[in-house]
C-alpha cells in the first residue's frame, strides 16, 4: 500500500497533494478488485460521485469506469501517450509532400524567422503576456484540482460500490 503523507492545513490544496490522494485511491481500488472483470455489464447506479463521468464513458458499467480510472494514472505517471504526436507527425509529412520542395522551408528558417519577431515585443507586452500566463496557470491548476478530486471521489465510490456487490460492504475497514 502506498505511504500517504500527512498534510498541513497550507498544503491541502496543492496539486502535489490532490494528485497523491487520486493515485492513492486509484491504487486502494485496484487491489481491492482483484478480479475487475467481475464488474462487466454491472450497471451504474445514479451516485453523485459517479455521474459526472458518465457522459464520458461509452459503455456506462463499471468496468469501463475501472478502467478509465487505470488509464488516467497511467498518464499521470508515465505521461500523455506519444499516439497523438505520432499522428501529427504523420501528418506533417503528408503536408510536406504534397508541397513542393520550393516552397516548404526548414525549421531552421521557421525558428529564426518566430524569434526575430518575437524579439520586436516591447515590454510593457511582455508583462502583459507574463500576467496573462499567470492567470492562465491559475485558471488551469485550479482546474486540475477540481477535476482530480472528482476522480478520486469516482475511485472511492467505485471501490466501495465492488465491495457492495460482492458482499464486502465493511470488510477492510
Amino acid at each position: 500500500m502506498m505511504m500517504q503523507l500527512l498534510e498541513t492545513p497550507k498544503q491541502k490544496n496543492s496539486l502535489f497533494n490532490a494528485m497523491n490522494r487520486f493515485m492513492g485511491a486509484v491504487n486502494d481500488m485496484d487491489q481491492t478488485i482483484l478480479v475487475p472483470s467481475l464488474l462487466r455489464d454491472v450497471p451504474l447506479e445514479e451516485d453523485r460521485e459517479m455521474g459526472g463521468l458518465k457522459s464520458d464513458v461509452d459503455e456506462g458499467d463499471m468496468y469501463s469506469y475501472y478502467e478509465l480510472l487505470k488509464s488516467i494514472r497511467s498518464d499521470m505517471e508515465w505521461g500523455i501517450r506519444c499516439a497523438s504526436a505520432d499522428e501529427r507527425h504523420e501528418e506533417s509529412m503528408k503536408i510536406t509532400r504534397s508541397h513542393s520542395s520550393a516552397s516548404t522551408c526548414s525549421s531552421a528558417s521557421a525558428c529564426s524567422s518566430i524569434s526575430s519577431s518575437s524579439a520586436s515585443f516591447s515590454e510593457e507586452e511582455d508583462e502583459g503576456e507574463d500576467e496573462d500566463l499567470q492567470k492562465q496557470f491559475q485558471f488551469h491548476l485550479t482546474g486540475l484540482q477540481g477535476v482530480l478530486s472528482k476522480l478520486t471521489q469516482q475511485a472511492n465510490s467505485l471501490t466501495k460500490r465492488y465491495k457492495q456487490e460482492l458482499g464486502i460492504g465493511g470488510w477492510g475497514q
